[in-house]
């Protein structure tokens, strides 16, 4: 069985929330259920993450529950080729020149405006 200290120093991703409702911030780790805590700003939200992820992970330890490991975001290079109609790719790069940016730039834009749209209508 693993101890604590090969968990602790993994790179779990932590999500950082502002409380709308009760101010402050919420901070979760996905990879590890139930693992959240709050702060008033940002720098002690993340304090407090790092304490609650190292209480979580000693619980689970404790308690004999799997605990997940980080994905390893060196899977992901960043690029990847895509095969577009001409119209299409036209259209891409008229709009990119409009707004005076590569088109690499617009189409990240348009790809993360999507996103974004996407997870607002989820919540």
């Amino acid at each position: 069985m693993k101890k604590i200290e090969d968990y602790v120093d993994l790179p779990y991703k932590m999500e950082i929330v502002k409380d709308l409702d009760e101010g402050g911030y919420v901070v979760s780790f996905p990879d590890l259920p139930g693992c959240l805590t709050v702060g008033e700003t940002i720098e002690e939200a993340i304090k407090n993450a790092e304490d609650a992820k190292r209480t979580w992970l000693e619980a689970a330890i404790e308690e004999q529950i799997e605990i997940s490991i980080p994905e390893n975001k060196e899977k992901y290079s960043g690029q990847f080729k895509l095969r577009i109609p001409k119209s299409l790719h036209r259209i891409l790069a008229e709009q990119s020149k409009r707004e005076g940016i590569s088109m690499n730039q617009y189409c990240v834009y348009l790809l993360s405006r999507n996103i974004a749209l996407s997870t607002n209508k989820l919540n």
